[in-house]
This record gives C-alpha cells, sequence and structure tokens, in this order.
C-alpha cells in the first residue's frame, strides 16, 4: 500500500498532536501496522509517535497489550470492547497520551453471520478522559480496500480525538 495516499491526513493528525504536545501509540490487529506507517512516513513525526503494537493474534493482543482473554472469549476479538481495551493498554504501556486501536474482519474469509467480512470496530483512548469508539461495515470489499479504509478511518479518529483534549497549561 502506498504512504502517500495517506500523507495529508497523517499529517493533519502529527500536526494536532504536536500542537497539544501529545504523543501517540498505534495497536494494530487486521491493519498489521498500516496507521503506523503511515504516520511514520512523514519526516520529523518521531516526535509524536511514540510506538505501534501490531497484535494480530488473540496471544498477542493479551501478552503485549493487557487484554484479558476472558474478554475476548467473551465478546471476540472483533468487538467494541476489545478495540477499547487494546487502546487502553497501547497508552498504559507506552509514553503516549493517546492512542487508536483497530480490530475487525479484513477477509476474504473469517467473517461469520454476526462478524462478517468488512466488519471493523475502532478505538480512540487518551489519558486524559476522551475515548471514542467507530464500528465501520466496509462489506465484503477486497482485503487491500478493508484494509485502506481502516487507516483512513484510525487516522481521522486520531483527529477527532486530538481535537477533544484539552492543553493543561
Amino acid at each position: 500500500m502506498n504512504d502517500d495516499i495517506f500523507f495529508d491526513q497523517a499529517s493533519k493528525v502529527l500536526a494536532a498532536c504536536r500542537a497539544k504536545g501529545l504523543m501517540l501509540a498505534t495497536a494494530e490487529s487486521c491493519t498489521g501496522g498500516l496507521v503506523a506507517g503511515a504516520l511514520t512516513a512523514i519526516p520529523g513525526s518521531s516526535d509524536v509517535v511514540d510506538r505501534g503494537f501490531v497484535t494480530y493474534s488473540n496471544q498477542a493482543k493479551a501478552e503485549m497489550l493487557g487484554v484479558p482473554p476472558a474478554l475476548i472469549e467473551r465478546d471476540g476479538a472483533v468487538s467494541e470492547s476489545v478495540a477499547f481495551a487494546m487502546a487502553e493498554g497501547a497508552v498504559g504501556r507506552s509514553r503516549a497520551g493517546l492512542a487508536v486501536s483497530i480490530t475487525g474482519v479484513a477477509g476474504p474469509g473469517g467473517g461469520t453471520t454476526t462478524k462478517p467480512v468488512g466488519l471493523v470496530h475502532f478505538a480512540a483512548w487518551s489519558r486524559q478522559g476522551p475515548r471514542l469508539h467507530v464500528e465501520r461495515r466496509f462489506g465484503d470489499l477486497p482485503r487491500s480496500e478493508i484494509r485502506k479504509h481502516s487507516v483512513e478511518q484510525a487516522l481521522d479518529l486520531l483527529l477527532k480525538l486530538a481535537a477533544e483534549i484539552k492543553v493543561v497549561a
């Protein structure tokens, strides 16, 4: 995937975080690090991007982000609750003040009646309190399109969360 397609959107996220003195982290499953890649493709992003967690397996979500296995068992990896736990874990296990998480079914297989291909949950979490969630159903698109739309949505959610955070003087 070409990082340049996200350049403007990622630049806005970095500028918004920079203006408020915020560092960020990503916690990615179905996007496999593409959000962190889009952000770090921009020169100078190291003053904003602390780290990215690629937690594709349920075990990685538990080990790296502290997502309770019982939560994954109860709600499934592709759920609002797990997306929030991933984002919270990314903030808790980094120097970041905010994080975004992505967990979904990118296909072409793996979908079910209740969790079809194209279902993706996004969460953004801040140390200062604001928390956002978005559920998207992109439909049975090619895997690359679901991942591309997911990166766009995650960057948009980061921008929205950064806008909500108040600068403490």
